[in-house]
């Protein structure tokens, strides 16, 4: 299997359960307490980990008890933590209220920490990779990284998830193989769906692969051709837990596109993993076949 390197931030995440979501000034008991390692990026990885990839994760650390637990997980699960870098201060942390009835979850995540930068990047020797993954934030570093990327490999397969409008983080698409926007990106640029949103950015963006999730209704796909493609929401039997399905779906693409699969097939197996990681607490789950 493939080596992959991401790059993006990693969390400790203090997640309680509850039964049914709090009102505005609620006093609630949590069912159950936990914490565990989270971060977009890391969170890819350690699914790509679980369908037989090996896999690099380049962002900071603290210098605190979270970032031990954060550091002692990715390495559970065999991330090479060789281009991390260590700065002072707190490491992130995101508070999740999981509700039961429903599986979904509400975040607040806190950042001090300093982020990994252009200049850490270019330290990394990209040669062993077959792939690159970009968490679309701290633009203005990244925009850094992704050209020194293609300038130092051209052919090396980039892609950039694309979860929250930031300012200015339109001037990154060009540089990305694969594209894989949210539902809340898609929504603030005023599309009401998916399809026409891909429609539109396909205009902008041709011969590129573009994905956009949209929870229950499943997701779309562009491939480099402009064909307009759709897979629907996997449900697994019950819903448990959707704390890292998007990045499961991630995941998902970018194994698709190392197989070989065709955008269809990539798209279709993608919503199954999310699926099934939906029906399972965390991401410690067994892929489908």
């Amino acid at each position: 299997m493939a080596r992959i390197l991401a790059i993006g931030v990693a969390t400790l995440d203090i997640i309680n359960t509850v039964d049914g979501y709090p009102r505005e000034n609620d006093k609630l008991r949590a069912l159950a307490r936990r914490q565990v390692r989270g971060g977009n990026a890391a969170n890819t990885l350690v699914v790509l980990s679980r369908l037989g990839h090996r896999g690099a994760w380049a962002g900071t650390l603290a210098d605190d008890e979270p970032a031990r637990l954060i550091r002692d997980d990715l390495q559970r699960h065999g991330i090479d933590l060789r281009h991390a870098r260590a700065r002072q201060g707190a490491s992130p942390v995101s508070y999740v209220t999981h509700n039961r009835r429903n599986g979904s979850r509400t975040i607040i995540h806190y950042r001090e920490l300093e982020e990994f930068s252009a200049a850490d990047f270019r330290l990394i020797e990209l040669t062993p990779y077959a792939w690159c993954h970009f968490e679309g934030r701290n633009v203005a570093q990244l925009a850094r990284m992704l050209a020194t990327a293609r300038a130092a490999r051209p052919a090396l397969p980039l892609s950039l998830e694309v979860e929250k409008p930031r300012p200015g983080i339109e001037a990154l698409f060009d540089h990305a193989r694969v594209l894989l926007f949210s539902r809340d990106y898609a929504a603030s640029q005023g599309a009401g769906d998916a399809a026409s949103f891909l429609a539109e950015m396909s205009g902008r963006l041709p011969g590129r692969r573009l994905f956009c999730t949209w929870g229950e209704d499943g997701a779309w796909a562009v491939d480099e051709s402009g064909h307009s493609l759709h897979a629907p929401a996997h449900r697994p039997p019950a819903v448990v837990d959707t704390l890292g399905a998007g990045d499961t779906f991630n995941a998902g693409v970018i194994h698709g596109c190392l197989a070989g699969y065709t955008v269809a097939e990539t798209l279709r197996r993608a919503c199954r993993l999310a699926g099934e990681k939906c029906g399972h607490e965390g991401l410690d789950f067994t892929p489908p076949p």
